[in-house]
C-alpha cells in the first residue's frame, strides 16, 4: 500500500506498509514518491519514535540522495509488536533487513540518529554484507544512556543510573502525561521557546520542526519510554568489527548523546573521520546543509570506490 502525506512538509513523502520478520506492519517511507531520483539510496535508522520532519535537507527533491526510512514499533502509524518486549535494538535490525527488503536494497550507505547510531552498528556487526558505510550522527554505537548528560561530564555508571530511573518515572506517570502531550499547541512559537532552552539551538526550518516535535507528542509517553529502556539494555557494538567507512557528526552540546563518547568511538575505527558542530542532538535540524553536505561526500566516496 503506498498514499501520500497530508501536511504540506510531508508532500516529498510517500508511505508504504512493510510487514517486519516477526509479523508486525511497518510504516515505511521514501523521500521518492514518484521514484524520480536518480541518485544513490541511503538507509535512514531514525532516532526512536521521530519521523521524516527530523531531516529538512532530505525532503528537499533536490537532495541528491533517495532516503528509506520506518517509523519504530507503535509509533507514526507502525504497529506495536505482539510482544511488548520485542521493540529493542535487535528488533530495530530486523526491522531495517525488512525494509531493506521490501525495497529491493542489497546493500547501502546507512544514516543514523540517535538510536538509530545503535541500530546502524548493530546492523553492520550482524549483517556487513549489506552495509557499504555508516554515517553517524548524534548517536552512540551502543550503551546509550551512559553518554548521556556528556556536558555534565558525568562518570559513564552515574549518567546511566540517572537517565534510565528518570526513563522508569516518566514511564510509570505516562499514561497520565499523555492526555496533555498529545494536545499540546506545536507552532513557530513553541519552536521559538524550545530552540532558546539550551536542549535545541535555532532551527533552520521552524515550520518542519514544528511538525516533527507534534508528530513526536502523538505516541504514548508510557510506550515510549517503554521502547527507550529497552533500548537501553543494548551494549556498546564491537568496533573491531565494523570494517566501512564511518563519519561521526555530533553536536557539542549534545545532552543525549555526548560529543566526547562520539569522538572515542570513532578514534577507535581505522580511517572513520568525526566533526563536531556548534548543536545539540538535533544537530541535523540546526545545521542541515552541513549535515547534508558531509553525509554527501561520504555517499559520493563510497561511489567512487565501487567504479574503481
Amino acid at each position: 500500500m503506498q498514499s501520500t502525506a497530508r501536511s504540506a512538509p510531508a508532500a516529498t513523502i510517500a508511505f508504504r506498509d512493510v510487514l517486519s520478520d516477526d509479523g508486525t506492519r511497518l510504516r515505511a517511507w521514501t523521500n521518492d514518491p514518484e521514484e524520480r531520483i536518480d541518485g544513490p539510496t541511503v538507509l535512514l535508522c531514525n532516532g526512536l519514535g521521530t519521523s521524516p520532519f527530523a531531516w529538512p535537507a532530505l525532503l528537499d527533491p533536490a537532495c541528491g540522495v533517495r532516503v528509506v526510512s520506518w517509523n519504530h514499533r507503535g509509533t507514526g502509524g507502525s504497529d506495536r509488536p505482539t510482544r511488548a518486549e520485542a521493540c529493542g535494538v535487535d528488533e530495530l535490525v530486523e526491522d531495517a533487513l525488512s525494509v531493506m527488503d521490501h525495497f529491493g536494497l542489497d546493500r547501502v550507505v546507512v544514516v543514523g540518529w540517535s538510536i538509530g547510531v545503535n541500530t546502524m552498528f548493530q546492523l553492520a556487526v550482524d549483517h556487513p554484507e549489506r552495509v557499504s558505510a555508516l554515517f553517524a550522527v548524534a548517536g552512540v554505537p551502543g550503551d546509550t544512556f551512559s553518554t548521556m548528560l556528556g556536558p555534565l561530564r558525568l562518570p559513564r555508571a552515574a549518567a546511566r543510573a540517572v537517565t534510565v530511573n528518570l526513563s522508569r518515572a516518566v514511564r510509570l506517570a505516562g499514561r497520565a502525561i499523555t492526555p496533555v502531550t498529545t494536545r499540546l499547541p506545536v507552532g513557530e512559537k513553541t519552536i521559538a521557546v524550545l530552540s532558546h532552552s539550551g536542549f535545541m539551538l535555532p532551527v533552520a526550518d521552524p515550520q518542519l520542526t514544528a511538525a516533527a516535535v507534534k508528530e513526536f507528542l502523538s505516541t504514548p509517553i508510557d510506550w515510549y519510554f517503554h521502547m527507550a529502556l529497552t533500548t537501553s539494555l543494548h551494549r556498546r557494538v564491537p568496533l573491531s568489527r565494523v570494517e566501512v567507512p564511518c563519519v561521526f557528526v555530533a553536536g557539542r552540546w549534545d545532552l543525549l548523546a555526548g560529543a566526547r563518547h562520539m569522538a572515542t568511538a570513532a578514534d577507535r575505527i581505522p580511517g572513520a573521520s568525526y566533526v563536531e558542530l556548534p548543536g545539540t542532538h538535533f544537530v541535523q535540524m540546526e545545521h542541515p546543509d552541513e549535515v547534508h553536505r558531509l553525509l554527501l561526500d561520504l555517499v559520493g566516496r563510497v561511489s567512487d570506490d565501487k567504479v574503481a
